[in-house]
């Protein structure tokens, strides 16, 4: 049975969603997660892309092991020369150099002939080939080349010292069957094929993603590439969590297996929804809400009777088990630490301190400790910014025939006490329009999520803000059984990144305006 390598570049297509922006501790958590899922290659980013990019890939490539660590690069000499600079401390370095081949993107692009980008593709990758053995080369719109011309290149970076070719399906605009026939023209008619990966990367545009990436599949691709939650470049890239349940559970006929843990699908599914902001459908195939629900009667007795009546697939397999912790208000640090060992999180000691002081007071006001519970608070814990402006209080006054007024104070770093009143439509822009006036922000909020971490009344709330300047977009989270409390804490979140990141640019910037 052959084994399909799972190549997730979650951390760089992924990244590219509209809106999403993750820093280089946001990337590496995400990371290590990724690699406890068992994925054979991380494409950690686009070093070129920015300063930035560039230290969170040198960062995963230095602290994740027993992975293959990828980094993206254009056909270039500066791309590939960072790309390596950043790969250098990997385990399994690959760079993974690009060039558009169809002849829309050759023409208005990147105004080069045929023969010309040729010469380019090759000269890329004896460049990358000269600093990793891996390389791996894509042929951008693959899928609306001219096949001939495609083999042709194909083969000519083959024989320059490519190790993997990736077929991306750039616009998403391939069907399934025309997909298989691609991939059976290029084992035919591509010379040294047969000593390569052949891989396959898909966009959703059309929603065929994951239809095309399990076609290709079937017509010997080695290779897939995907993204947890099916994020990405406009409609988003081919789900992971779907490709790979398709392969398990259809097993009979595919005939291909991975090397993935099930077990992490759905821990890494919410960790990099928190993270990016990016909330899951919950009619999302495998990792959605109501993935695993019923609510017809037939459907429901037929489940109690027997599961495989109206599942597929074992929600445990994929580590959706609902379990109740035992740990409780009684419960002491050394039971903590270990219940947190289990979920695969490493904190330092002054990450543990908080999270343990947060899951005291949390424990002390509700019944029942879920595991989403607790991997909310670490969350929130270890992907903290740095807080320039801590919240002291918030008191709201809010009702159907009042004024919604807030009251908020911030304490600075070095102790100065701020403290603004407001009023708004409603208690939540009430207290953000207080913070705003006595911070003088100018900035705008373009995004607001909340939603329940888990059941009851008195379940956590985890809200997700997304503002914007002049100068970027910066992504804030909170988490408060008072959604009011957690509003206001992911917006100092996401002023805390602005503010520091200011402060950088300006060593002076005193972290206002």
């Amino acid at each position: 049975m052959r084994t399909i390598r799972i190549f997730d570049t979650t951390l760089r297509d992924g990244e590219q969603s509209p809106g999403v922006a993750l820093n280089a501790q946001e990337k590496l958590e995400i990371a290590r997660q990724l690699a406890r899922l068992g994925v054979d290659v991380i494409e950690a980013g686009f070093p070129i892309a920015s300063p930035g990019d560039a230290e969170a890939v040198k960062a995963v490539a230095q602290n994740v092991k027993g992975v293959a660590v990828c980094g993206l690069a254009r056909s270039k000499e500066r791309d590939i020369d960072v790309a390596w600079e950043s790969l250098r401390d990997a385990e399994h370095p690959i760079i993974h150099t690009f060039l558009a081949t169809s002849d829309i993107h050759l023409r208005h692009k990147l105004r080069l002939s045929r023969e010309e980008a040729l010469e380019q593709a090759v000269w890329a990758v004896k460049r990358a080939k000269g600093y990793v053995s891996e390389v791996e080369f894509s042929a951008e719109d693959a899928t609306r080349s001219d096949w001939e011309y495609l083999s042709r290149v194909y083969a000519a970076v083959i024989k320059a010292g490519a190790t993997i070719i990736n077929v991306p399906d750039t616009v998403g605009y391939t069907t399934p069957d025309e997909m298989r026939e691609l991939i059976r023209y290029l084992f035919e008619h591509t010379e040294g094929i047969e000593n390569v990966v052949v891989s396959i990367h898909c966009h959703n545009d059309l929603g065929l993603a994951v239809a095309n990436s399990l076609s290709a599949v079937q017509a010997g691709a080695g290779q897939v590439e995907c993204t947890i939650n099916g994020i990405g470049e406009r409609a988003g890239n081919a789900a992971l969590e779907e490709v790979v349940m398709s392969l398990y559970v259809r097993q009979d006929r595919f005939q291909v297996k991975t090397n993935l843990n099930f077990q992490e699908i759905y821990r890494t599914s919410r960790l990099v929804s928190r993270l990016t902001g990016m909330l899951v459908q919950p009619n999302k195939a495998v990792v959605g809400q109501n993935a695993f629900a019923h609510e017809s009667g037939i459907h429901q007795d037929g489940v109690l009777k027997e599961k495989l009546t109206y599942e597929i697939m074992d929600a445990h397999l994929i580590g959706r088990e609902e379990r109740v912790l035992v740990l409780g208000k009684h419960s002491g640090r050394h039971a903590f630490a270990k219940k947190l060992e289990e979920l695969g999180y490493t904190l330092s000691e002054e990450e543990m301190n908080q999270a343990f002081e947060k899951f005291k007071k949390l424990a002390d006001q509700k019944k029942e400790i879920t595991e989403d519970d607790l991997k909310a608070i670490v969350s929130e814990e270890v992907t903290k910014p740095e807080e320039i402006y801590r919240l002291d209080f918030v008191h709201v006054c809010s009702g159907n025939n009042i004024l919604p007024t807030a009251t908020v104070r911030l304490i600075e770093q070095d102790g100065k006490i701020l403290e603004g009143v407001a009023t708004g439509v409603g208690p939540v822009d009430a207290a953000y329009k207080a913070i705003s006036k006595l911070l003088g922000i100018s900035s705008s909020l373009v995004n607001y999520t909340l939603q329940s971490i888990t059941g009851g009344t008195e379940a956590l709330g985890e809200v997700v803000v997304r503002i914007i300047d002049d100068q970027g977009e910066y992504v804030g989270r909170g988490s408060n059984q008072d959604v009011v409390v957690a509003s206001v804490m992911a917006y100092l979140s996401a002023i805390n990144k602005m503010a520091k990141h200011k402060r950088r640019l300006n060593p002076q910037h005193n972290g206002e305006g």
